[in-house]
């Protein structure tokens, strides 16, 4: 079976997923589909970053859960902005593993950030 999604944004997804599954454990089917899709990469290959990837993903996921928990009242403005500038931050890091991930896997899609927040 063909991915569905570039490389890029399939592994993306499968951490996503798979942070998901270890904190919420909701998301059996979602979880399936993306390790179904990932199954024909050599994901040895890139191991170690998909590994940061993760990690990346349990950061943004901390930084962002009183946030989507609609407790940003309680906060402090600083507080929502510091918040956001280490999540652009953790997105730029993102961005890159996953364009490395891509080199690594001969996968000629990349993400290009130009005037966004997390260039």
């Amino acid at each position: 079976m063909n991915p569905q999604f570039p490389i890029i944004e399939l592994l993306d997804r499968l951490a996503i997923a798979r942070i998901k599954h270890q904190r919420i454990g909701n998301n059996q089917t979602e979880l399936d589909f993306y390790q179904t899709q990932a199954q024909h990469l050599d994901l040895a290959l890139v191991q170690t970053d998909l590994s940061t990837l993760e990690q990346i993903h349990n950061e943004i996921w901390e930084l962002e859960k009183e946030l989507k928990a609609g407790r940003e009242s309680e906060l402090p403005l600083e507080e929502i902005g510091r918040r956001a500038i280490k999540i652009r931050d953790w997105n730029n890091k993102r961005v890159s593993i996953k364009n490395a991930m891509a080199e690594k896997l001969s996968c000629p899609v990349r993400e290009i950030k130009k005037d966004h927040l997390s260039e």
